[in-house]
């Protein structure tokens, strides 16, 4: 019975939590299904994987074979932080009581996993597209414009699923049958539809959209919970898939840089973070496009990293909104009194993905810039992507690293006298922030991390010159900000809709739509006028020829009838002639 379990994809076992959860009234049961399905999945983990790939699960239906489990170092460690990432959510959503927001937790964070474990395309589709459905759900439980928000979502994410079945079938075809997902490389048939598949769920320039517009609107729980996993699950996907491809060096790029811009002049703090994910997500396409050993160690150590620093930012953000009912920096300011702890989690997150040393990120980016910069040796478009890479990181530390702790709880006093978070929020953001500090330490911390990741490593983060560059492009950020604050030219906080790329069809593309439905309207008027005038022209002349007081009537001695039976003897006639 034991070697059955450990033939199961853990992400299923998590999924089966998720229905039980759904069948379950009473609100202690579904917390403790909601807190123990990511330990037990945690542990079978730590059971099957033995530092060597693990092929389980295989399933004949025809002549597809399925793998539905595949272990090895590199999914490995996805697997361990979405876990990680469950049982977090877990406690900080402790104080809902919606069985919907329980049970389509479980199921959306089970197919994250299980499609991390997926080893053939096929496999990962299902699951691909059971993530997408289930975490629909968390924002239709948001608030206002939440259910267009989750309709445009769900739109998004089904069309991806779409590109990767097509993708999919075509590569398997071409090669007899074999689904298998390995390495596939843009020279494969149907390599560019799998990419653009993973690249709408990572938020590729021009399709990132998703984020921005249905984090904000999803539950405060939800929005903690859709940070974690779906952006995550395509990053795994890439990393699979495509490390070593040249393009997502560029694209990668690309994504760190245009989100700071967004989010120096974006009111709602939770776009703010929406976009600061968009930011961070290209420092590890980059390390993907890179390729490298060191690249690809980076990118893992920074998807943990992201998952939790990233993971408490979004829980103070939502333990403020909880307390006082909004996320707009121009409605906040001066919490610090009423939400002390909150805002200690807070700065400790926003040092965290500034990469401050002696705080997560310091010990995970730093090996996807040092891995730009051995690749740029002999590369001169390599300098300008590293250019490109350190432009962000003092972005980051602006929008994530000041704005979002600085227009929360200091700046302006917003007048709010409110309790502090709930136990249950202050304890999950209590674990996070212990995470963030421990793994980033000397000796114990980020030693642990790194034996972790997919290739032996061989990097020092606390170099003298590491450390003393990082103070010098933090401190300078802040000075920035400083400065153009004291200038007043720093951009007001003020109510305002932002958009971007999506204008071209929330705005521009839906008054179009309208456009051409109302042109389209007029012309079927018009066209029906002309037709009914064409109809009943064509029926009087008709009638004046035919009729029995028309033009014929009048010549002929018995009317239309004679001439009716005229013609039918003609018929006649011919054909009696023809056969003849």
């Amino acid at each position: 019975m034991t070697d059955l379990l450990f033939q199961i994809n853990p992400g299923i076992i998590i999924i089966l939590f998720g229905v039980l959860c759904a069948l379950t009234p009473i609100g202690t049961i579904r917390k403790a299904l909601l807190l123990a399905a990511p330990i037990i999945a945690g542990v079978m983990i730590f059971q099957i994987y033995d530092r060597q790939e693990v092929l389980a699960g295989i399933i004949d239906i025809g002549p597809v074979t399925l793998t539905t489990l595949r272990i090895d170092s590199l999914s490995m460690i996805w697997g361990y932080v979405f876990c990680l990432a469950g049982v977090l959510n877990a406690i900080y959503g402790f104080h809902e009581k919606c069985k919907i927001t329980d049970s389509s937790a479980l199921i959306y964070m089970g197919s994250a996993i299980a499609g991390v474990f997926a080893g053939d395309l096929l496999t990962l589709f299902i699951f691909w597209e059971m993530a997408a459905i289930s975490s629909v759900f968390l924002i239709w439980k948001g608030g206002e414009g939440s259910f267009k928000a989750g309709v445009r979502y769900l739109a998004i994410h089904v069309l991806s699923g779409v590109l990767l079945l097509a993708g999919a079938v075509i590569y398997g075809l071409s090669k007899g049958g074999d689904f298998s997902f390995g390495y596939i490389g843009l020279d494969a048939p149907g390599a560019w539809l799998i990419l653009l598949a993973m690249g709408i769920k990572v938020g590729f320039p021009f399709m990132h959209n998703w984020m921005q517009d249905a984090y904000p609107k999803a539950s405060i729980t939800g929005t903690v919970i859709l940070a974690a996993f779906t952006t995550k699950l395509a990053l795994y996907a890439l990393a699979r898939g495509f490390p070593g491809t040249e393009i997502l060096i560029y694209i990668g790029a690309v994504m760190t840089c245009f989100p700071v811009f967004f989010a120096v002049i974006e009111n709602d703090l939770r776009r703010v973070l929406a976009y600061s994910l968009n930011n961070q997500l290209g420092f590890m396409v980059c390390g993907i496009g890179i390729g490298s050993e060191l690249a690809m160690n980076g990118v893992a150590a920074q998807v943990v990293a992201h998952v939790i620093f990233k993971g408490l930012l979004f829980m103070s953000i939502g333990a403020v909104m909880y307390r006082v009912g909004t996320a707009k920096a121009s409605e906040l300011g001066g919490l610090f009194r009423s939400m002390p702890f909150s805002t200690l989690f807070c700065l400790v997150g926003a040092m965290s993905i500034s990469a401050f040393p002696l705080f997560f990120g310091f010990v995970t980016k730093s090996m996807i810039i040092s891995a730009a910069i051995e690749a740029a040796h002999g590369s001169g478009i390599m300098w300008v992507v590293v250019g490109m890479l350190l432009f962000a990181s003092a972005g980051v530390m602006e929008h994530s690293g000041i704005k979002v702790p600085y227009f929360t709880f200091f700046s302006h006093d917003g007048g709010h006298r409110v309790k502090e978070a709930p136990w249950n929020m202050l304890v999950a953001m209590g674990l996070s922030a212990f995470i963030c500090i421990f793994f980033a330490l000397p000796v114990i911390g980020y030693p642990l991390l790194y034996s972790m990741l997919p290739y032996a490593v061989d990097y020092k983060p606390y170099t003298g010159d590491h450390v003393v560059y990082q103070l010098q492009l933090l401190f300078a950020a802040m000075v920035a900000f400083a400065l153009l604050k004291r200038l007043g030219v720093y951009p007001d906080e003020r109510r305002a809709e932002i958009l971007d790329f999506d204008w071209t069809y929330r705005k521009l593309g839906r008054k179009t739509a309208m456009w051409i439905n109302a042109m389209w309207a007029r012309l079927s008027e018009h066209t029906g006028n002309v037709r009914d005038a064409m109809i009943g022209g064509v029926g009087r002349k008709m009638s004046q020829m035919f009729s029995p007081a028309g033009a014929f009537s009048a010549a002929a001695p018995s009317g239309i009838a004679s001439i009716l039976t005229g013609i039918m003897l003609i018929a006649v006639l011919m054909l009696i002639f023809l056969n003849g």
